[in-house]
């Protein structure tokens, strides 16, 4: 395995907090720090945006009106009168 040395400056906070876990979970602060890595870079990964994740809905299901996004008022309130004149 190829190793590499890579040096960190952490807050003070950041290093208590890092070397009480070392000595709670039996474990040297390189593994800590290397797993956490590792768990952020997967949470990164698997990180989706809300545009990636409604992209194929988008233009799935046309009205077949080329105006509605400016006449959208008027649709608006013609659903509402149409649903105050049915009581």
């Amino acid at each position: 395995m190829n190793r590499q040395i890579t040096t960190a400056r952490l807050p003070l906070d950041t290093r208590n907090k890092l070397l009480v876990l070392s000595r709670v979970k039996n474990r040297t602060k390189s593994d800590i720090i290397k797993e956490s890595v590792d768990m952020y870079y997967e949470y990164a990964e698997n990180e989706i945006d809300s545009f990636t994740l409604g992209e194929p809905s988008f233009g799935k299901y046309g009205s077949g009106e080329s105006d509605r996004a400016t006449k959208y008022r008027e649709h608006i309130k013609g659903k509402i009168r149409a649903q105050l004149d049915s009581y």
